[in-house]
C-alpha cells in the first residue's frame, strides 16, 4: 500500500513516525493530512534515504537545482554542487540535468548525496530524442514513459510533470497579452511537441498511466506549472489561474487513485498577489502542498534574485506555502557556480525561517530566542554556533577581529550591551 493508503486505514506507517519525530508533531496528525492530500512523503520506496515530509502543520521545507546543461556537462561539478547544498541545510536536490549522458549523471548525484531527490523526466526525453533525431516534434509517448519509468526505477522521489499544459491552456496563452509566453522548459518543450503532432500532452491524456506508475514507486509528483509568470505584468492572469485549476482537478484523482501530489507556482509576482496566490491554490486545490519558485518580486534584480526571491518566499511560507524551492544569484544569466549553491540555499533558508515563526512552527521562534540572548551575553561561539551560516560569521570575525573578543568592530566599546550592562541597570 501506499502512504496514502495506509493513511486513509489509519495505519502510522514508518516513515510517518520518523517524520513526525524529526519535525516533534503527532505521527496520526501527519497521517491525516498525508490521508486528505495536504501532506505528502517525499520517498520512493527503492531509495534509501530519509524521508522529508511537505505539507501542513509542518516546517517549510527547501530545495536546490543543480544539473549539467547542454553548454556545461560536467559530473563532478554537480556533485560538488550537491555536496554544498546539503551542507548549506537544503532538504532536496533536483536534478535538471540537460546535457551529457543523464541516466549516468543522475546516478551518480545520487550515490554521492543522502537526500531526497527530485528530477524533471520530459528534459531527458528531449534530450535523448534531440541526439538520436535532432527534433523533440518526433518524441513518442512511449518514450516519455519510459523515461520516467527509468527515473523512477533508480530511486527518484518526485517527479516534476507538466500535466496542466493542455490544448485549452495553449489556446488561453495565444489569446492573452502575456509577455513571457510558456515559461518553463518543460512545458515548453511538451507545448512544442504538441502543436507539431496535433495532439494533447500525454502527460495529461494518459494521466492514469502516470499515476500508475508512480503508484507503483509511492512517488510524488510535483505538478508542474507551465504557466507560471515570468514577468511581473504577468502575474496572476488568465493562463496562470487555468492551468492552476486544472492542476487541482489532477491533484484530487491523484489522491483518489492513492497517489501523492503537491503543486507548484508561480513564479514572478508583485508583492500584493502573494497572499491571493497562495489562497487560490489552497482553496482551488483543496489545500495541496505549494511548492514555490521564489516567488520573485521584481523583474529588475538579476544577479541578485536570491534577494528578490528570499523576499517573497519569506512572505509566502509565512502565509501558508509549504515547499521553497531556491533561486540563486545566477538565475536568468548563468548555470550557478558552487558559491551560487550556497548563497541560493542560505537565502531560502532565511526565507523558510521566517515565514516558520509566523506560523508557529515547533522551535522556530526558540531559535531566535537563544541567538538573542546569546548576542546579550556577547557570546560569540554561541553565536555562531546558532547562525544559519556558521561559515560566514566565522570569516567576517576572522577577517576583522576585535580589540576586545566580547565586542564588533563595528561598534567597539560603544557597543550597546556593554554600555548598559546589567549591574548597571535600575
Amino acid at each position: 500500500m501506499t502512504e496514502i493508503e495506509l493513511a486513509q486505514k489509519g495505519i502510522i506507517s514508518d516513515n510517518v513516525k520518523r517524520v513526525a519525530a524529526k519535525e516533534g508533531i503527532d505521527p496520526e496528525k501527519i497521517a491525516r493530512s498525508i490521508a486528505n492530500g495536504t501532506t505528502v512523503i517525499l520517498k520512493n520506496r527503492k531509495h534509501n534515504v530519509e524521508p522529508v515530509a511537505v505539507g501542513r502543520h509542518l516546517s517549510t521545507k527547501i530545495n536546490a537545482n543543480i544539473g549539467t546543461s547542454s553548454d556545461i556537462s560536467d559530473i563532478n561539478f554537480e556533485i560538488e554542487k550537491a555536496s554544498v547544498a546539503i551542507k548549506a541545510g537544503a532538504d532536496t536536490i533536483m536534478d535538471l540535468s540537460t546535457g551529457g549522458n543523464l541516466d549516468l549523471t543522475r546516478k551518480k548525484i545520487m550515490e554521492k548525496s543522502n537526500i531526497v531527490i527530485g528530477t524533471v523526466p520530459i528534459y531527458q526525453a528531449a534530450s535523448e530524442i534531440a541526439e538520436a533525431k535532432g527534433v523533440i516534434e518526433q518524441m513518442s509517448e512511449d518514450l516519455l514513459f519510459d523515461v520516467i519509468e527509468r527515473h523512477l526505477e533508480s530511486g527518484v522521489d518526485y517527479l516534476t510533470v507538466h500535466c496542466g499544459v493542455t490544448w485549452h491552456s495553449i489556446e488561453t496563452e495565444r489569446g492573452s497579452e502575456r509577455i513571457q509566453g510558456v515559461v518553463s522548459k518543460g512545458g515548453s518543450l511538451l507545448a512544442k511537441w504538441m502543436i507539431a503532432n496535433n495532439r494533447e500532452n500525454p502527460l495529461y491524456e494518459s494521466f492514469d498511466r502516470l499515476l500508475e506508475l508512480t503508484k507503483r514507486y509511492d512517488a510524488t509528483l510535483s505538478l508542474g506549472d507551465a504557466f507560471r509568470p515570468g514577468a511581473i505584468e504577468d502575474a496572476s492572469d488568465r493562463c496562470q489561474i487555468d492551468e492552476l485549476i486544472t492542476l487541482g482537478k489532477l491533484h484530487k484523482r491523484a489522491l483518489e487513485y492513492g497517489v501523492q501530489s503537491m503543486i507548484e507556482g508561480p513564479g514572478h509576482i508583485p508583492i500584493d498577489h502573494i497572499l491571493p496566490n497562495l489562497k487560490m491554490e489552497k482553496t482551488l486545490c483543496d489545500g495541496a502542498p505549494f511548492y514555490v519558485l521564489g516567488p520573485l518580486v521584481t523583474d529588475v534584480a538579476p544577479g541578485y534574485d536570491h534577494i528578490t526571491s528570499a523576499i517573497g518566499g519569506a512572505l509566502i511560507a509565512a502565509y501558508g506555502a509549504d515547499f521553497l524551492c531556491y533561486v540563486t544569484p545566477a538565475e536568468h544569466l548563468n548555470l550557478p557556480e558552487i558559491d551560487d549553491v550556497k548563497t541560493g540555499v542560505i537565502a531560502a533558508k532565511i526565507a523558510a525561517h521566517a515565514g516558520d515563526i509566523v506560523k508557529g512552527v515547533k522551535g522556530a521562534k526558540e531559535w531566535d530566542r537563544k541567538m538573542s540572548i546569546a548576542r546579550k551575553k556577547s557570546d560569540w561561539e554561541l553565536m555562531q554556533k546558532l547562525a544559519i551560516d556558521p561559515e560566514a560569521v566565522a570569516r567576517s570575525r576572522e577577517k576583522y577581529p576585535p580589540e576586545d573578543p566580547k565586542s564588533c568592530t563595528m561598534c567597539g566599546k560603544f557597543c550597546a550591551a556593554k554600555i548598559l550592562d546589567e549591574k548597571l541597570m535600575i
